[in-house]
């Protein structure tokens, strides 16, 4: 499959402690960056939630964000037991009195603001084991759907880009057959014109000049260098996987070929083939830039 770095995934659990929301969505990189936000409480589940993701993801800014959303005590669910963490509360108190000690006139610590600080109230509804196996069930859960929004997009770029390679490709047998006739048509115009400029007498000279420039303006080995390129861009994308960089290099490779095309034409048949590949060559290289 080709993949998109561009994704999005949702999940949401209803946990008896509050609700929980895992949410990912990626955008385009040169690298893999990814971005985690997390709640205190699950903090330290990083590590796992970076291994899964770093196991479906190669490229990309992604960023991932936990909330766990706990519910008030005057909440739903009050009737649930709470637990005080007292080694907390007395770090908390040992702290309110060495600020005490040094600014005697500083107001104390009331009993709300310390229930309130970040760990002082204990959830025991959920064991750490418990949440870490919940975490992971809707990580696996998320990176599934963001790895198929991911193919889905993926897809619609390979449909576009192969669109787009049928296009190069009808201009190149377009202008392939027409080829001989506009060299000929050149040819003649050119010894016509270097026999009035360095007189009839001179025909080896003449001869010398016309082969020169149709040398010049040969643009055979262009055309052929093209549809390599553009048979190339067809293997990738069947293969599939990480295309992107591949892909992005090919694209380089079309441009220069059709720049070329252009700079050698004698014809306005060319250069309005030129023209109009190097359109199609840009809009490919504008969608690359999206995928893995």
């Amino acid at each position: 499959m080709i993949l998109s770095m561009t994704g999005y995934a949702m999940v949401t659990r209803e946990l008896p402690s509050g609700a929980m929301n895992l949410e990912i969505k990626s955008v385009n990189s040169r690298f893999l960056d990814l971005m985690f936000r997390l709640n205190d409480e699950v903090r330290s589940l990083e590590p796992m939630l970076r291994e899964m993701l770093t196991e479906k993801t190669t490229r990309g800014k992604v960023e991932l964000r936990l909330g766990y959303g706990k519910d008030n005590v005057a909440g739903p669910r009050a009737g649930r037991p709470l637990a005080l963490n007292t080694a907390t509360v007395e770090r908390l108190a040992e702290a309110a009195a060495a600020v005490k000690r040094l600014l005697p006139d500083a107001q104390g610590l009331r009993v709300m603001e310390v229930l309130h600080w970040p760990g002082v109230i204990e959830d025991t509804a959920i064991s750490s084991e418990e949440l870490k196996e919940i975490v992971s069930s809707m990580a696996r859960e998320a990176i599934g759907e963001f790895s198929a929004s991911r193919q889905r997009e993926g897809e619609k770029l390979k449909a576009m880009l192969l669109a787009r390679v049928e296009g190069i490709e009808g201009w190149v047998k377009k202008i392939e057959p027409l080829m001989p006739q506009i060299l000929a048509d050149y040819h003649a115009k050119l010894n016509a014109r270097l026999r009035e400029a360095l007189g009839a007498t001179d025909d080896e000279r003449v001869r010398q000049e016309v082969a020169l420039f149709g040398i010049k303006i040969d643009v055979a080995e262009e055309i052929s260098r093209l549809g390599a390129h553009l048979s190339e861009v067809r293997r990738v994308l069947a293969k599939g996987g990480a295309a992107g960089k591949r892909l992005d290099f090919l694209m380089q490779e079309l441009n220069r070929e059709a720049n070329t095309l252009g700079s050698k034409s004698v014809s306005a048949e060319v250069s309005a083939a030129a023209m109009e590949m190097k359109i199609l060559i840009e809009q490919m290289r504008e969608q690359v830039q999206n995928l893995e």
